[in-house]
């Protein structure tokens, strides 16, 4: 089972990126509305994958990443941002950020997420059922 956290301060952020990743049968979610919220859920249970929201109610999404880092350097994380590419891998650099989603991702972006996500797992053994 993969578990996954999506952080967001708005409940319907993450619809259709939940509803799309739902689908896949050893997926579990589970929410946060903040980032302090979903750093104490971090320390008290195992999570494959974090998505964050590009601005939640207690800091920015990077912002968030970085504290993410410090509590679970090998965590993997992806982060919603409306940044270029190219200044989101600068102002990202050094976090080990999976993949950067665009606002509102959808169900190609799912897809991409669960695919690279299902390869780093496989190659550490961390993919269980």
């Amino acid at each position: 089972m993969i578990h996954v956290l999506l952080v967001s301060s708005d409940k319907d952020f993450f619809a259709d990126l939940a509803s799309n990743m739902e689908k896949n049968v050893n997926l579990n979610i589970s929410r946060a509305e903040s980032g302090g919220n979903a750093l104490s859920m971090i320390s008290v249970n195992n999570f494959e994958l974090v998505v964050t929201d590009e601005s939640l109610s207690d800091m920015t999404g990077l912002n968030f990443v970085e504290k993410l880092v410090l509590t679970n350097p090998m965590i993997n994380c992806a982060a919603v941002s409306s940044l270029s590419s190219k200044d989101f891998h600068a102002a990202s650099e050094g976090l080990g950020i999976l993949m950067q989603l665009p606002p509102r991702p959808d169900k190609i972006h799912a897809e991409n997420l669960l695919e690279h996500l299902n390869k780093i797992l496989n190659i550490t053994n961390k993919q269980t059922d």
